[in-house]
Order: C-alpha cells, then sequence, then structure tokens
C-alpha cells in the first residue's frame, strides 16, 4: 500500500517561495498537491463574467475574489469566486481564510467530481456557510448549505430563477446571469 506525504500550508508555502512550484497549475487539497484542471475558454469567461456581475451586486458590502487563493487548515484552494470580507487591505500579507468567507464559487466543466466531492467536503469541513457550483454541462448551479461534520447538509440543483446568499439576504442574484 502506497501512503502519500501530506504537506501542511507552511511548507506548502515554502515551496511556492522557493520556485519549486512555479511553472506548475497546482493547489493544496486535504494536505495534497493537486493539479489544477486547464480552464477551457467557456470556464474562464463564465468565470469572469460571474465576477463581474457580482462585483456591481455586492459593492461595497464585500470583496469578490477572481481565481484568488483562500487559506484553510490543510487546504489552500483557488476557487473561481471568493466573496469575502471588506475591507481588501486585510488580504495584503495573507489570504482570506475561513472566517473570512461568505460564500465560493466554483465553475465546473472538466472538474465536476472534483468540485462537487473533494472540495465540497473541504469546504463544508472548514465551515464555510454557502458553497456554489456552476454545471457549465447541464446548464444548473448546486447550492450547497449548512455544513456540518465535514458535509453539507443542504444541496439543492438550480436551474433558474434567483439564489438569495445566506450572508446577503437583500440580494437576489440571477441564476441565468451566472451561467451566461
Amino acid at each position: 500500500m502506497k501512503t502519500l506525504a501530506k504537506w501542511s500550508i507552511e511548507e506548502y508555502h515554502r515551496m511556492i517561495e522557493a520556485g519549486v512550484l512555479c511553472d506548475r497549475s497546482v493547489e493544496l487539497l486535504a494536505g495534497e498537491i493537486v493539479e489544477m484542471s486547464p480552464e477551457t475558454p467557456i470556464h474562464y469567461r463564465t468565470a469572469k463574467r460571474g465576477a463581474k456581475y457580482l462585483e456591481q451586486l455586492l459593492e461595497g458590502r464585500a470583496e469578490v475574489r477572481f481565481n484568488g487563493p483562500i487559506t484553510l487548515a490543510n487546504s489552500e484552494p483557488e476557487p473561481d469566486i471568493a466573496i469575502v470580507q471588506l475591507p481588501e487591505e486585510q488580504y495584503r500579507d495573507q489570504h482570506p481564510n475561513a472566517a473570512h468567507i461568505y460564500f465560493l464559487i466554483e465553475v465546473a466543466k472538466t472538474s465536476l467530481k472534483k468540485d462537487t466531492d473533494l472540495k465540497a467536503t473541504i469546504y463544508a469541513t472548514a465551515g464555510i456557510q454557502e458553497y456554489w457550483v456552476l454545471n457549465l454541462a447541464a446548464r444548473h448551479i448546486f447550492v450547497f448549505q449548512e455544513p456540518q461534520n465535514g458535509k453539507y447538509q443542504t444541496e439543492r440543483i438550480l436551474t433558474s430563477g434567483t439564489i438569495v446568499p445566506l450572508a446577503f439576504p437583500e440580494i437576489a442574484i440571477s441564476i441565468n446571469q451566472l451561467l451566461e
């Protein structure tokens, strides 16, 4: 039986600083350095447009981060979109951690299984209250809420209408706009 070496956040950061991972598109997931799926044009376009749309809706309420890392206990994933607390200046010397995060969004075309299984478990374990996965192939959104014991207790699949994020009950987000 093979045993994989698990890496800590500190070890991962040292590898980044030393340039060991400079030519690799990777993220730290549950202590393992994992290759990120290549971004297709539709994936990039959907994530970028979604981030811009959310920036307009959440201006003055939250920071909308696009393709940036977040730091969790034993993971440093790079969600496509992270909605985090203001002010942005607090992230000058550190990435947002679970206490800073309102909700996360992943866009999935080739990474659906990883996003709905592994990343959902990582985010639920970290206590992130809400997590969305935009499924480009099926044109719907998985909405995960209520993390408990490493699993989200609520999972809904939405195909139209709006989503009201838990952290911003006054904001209705168009599903069609996100999937555009």
